[in-house]
């Protein structure tokens, strides 16, 4: 058993995980710019090639970093579906 060399220190929190801001944007913004631009209050969204639990799970995520709380994206049938509320 081969030895390691440590040491303890005491903390009063843990330091914040470091992110990586994504500068481009989500590659996912532009079918959400696309349905809001579009004046439509509910589209099917279609032409990815994405399974649909995956595409939902991109735009809801890409819907909440933005801040965007009045779109919902929702699966039907293996459909992806934006609706403004």
């Amino acid at each position: 058993m081969s030895d390691i060399s440590f040491n303890i220190q005491p903390v009063e929190e843990k330091s914040r995980r470091k992110t990586r801001a994504n500068k481009r944007g989500s590659k996912y913004e532009p079918i959400i710019d696309a349905f809001l631009d579009s004046g439509h209050s509910l589209a099917r969204v279609e032409g990815t090639g994405l399974d649909a639990n995956y595409l939902r799970g991109q735009l809801a995520k890409a819907l909440e970093a933005r801040g965007t709380g009045f779109v919902e994206v929702s699966v039907r049938n293996r459909e992806v579906y934006l609706e403004k509320k």
